[in-house]
C-alpha cells in the first residue's frame, strides 16, 4: 500500500523496513501525478517486500533539502535506512520494479 508521509515519520518508516522507496512529489506537478498510478501499481506487487511512500516537497523541505531534491518526482531507494539509489523524473513501472527487486533480493 502506498502511504503518505512527513518528516515525522520518515525515520520510523526507515527503521521499521528493510526496503523502501520514497516518492518527493508535490500536488502541482504534472510528472508526478502522472507516476501516481504505477507506484500504487509496484506498491501492490511489492507488498510485505518493500514500503513505497510519499513525501510532499512542499510540506517538508527539510527532508526535500537534506537528500538534495532538486527535481521531481524524485525516487529514492532506501536499504537498511541507507540511501543507494535515486532516480529524477517519470520512470517506468518496469524501472521502478527493476530496482526494487535488486534490492529486495540482495
Amino acid at each position: 500500500m502506498l502511504q503518505k508521509i512527513n518528516q515525522d515519520s520518515f525515520d520510523k518508516l526507515l527503521l521499521d523496513n528493510e526496503v523502501v522507496l520514497v516518492d518527493f512529489y508535490a500536488d502541482w506537478c504534472g510528472p508526478c501525478k502522472a507516476l501516481h498510478p504505477t507506484l500504487e501499481k509496484v506498491a501492490t506487487e511489492f507488498d510485505g517486500k518493500a514500503e513505497i511512500a510519499k513525501i510532499n516537497v512542499d510540506n517538508n523541505r527539510e527532508l526535500s533539502a537534506k537528500f538534495g531534491v532538486r527535481s521531481i518526482p524524485a525516487l529514492l531507494y532506501f536499504k537498511n535506512g541507507e540511501l543507494v539509489n535515486q532516480q529524477a523524473g517519470l520512470q517506468s513501472a518496469t524501472t521502478i520494479t527493476q530496482n526494487l527487486n535488486q534490492l529486495v533480493v540482495n
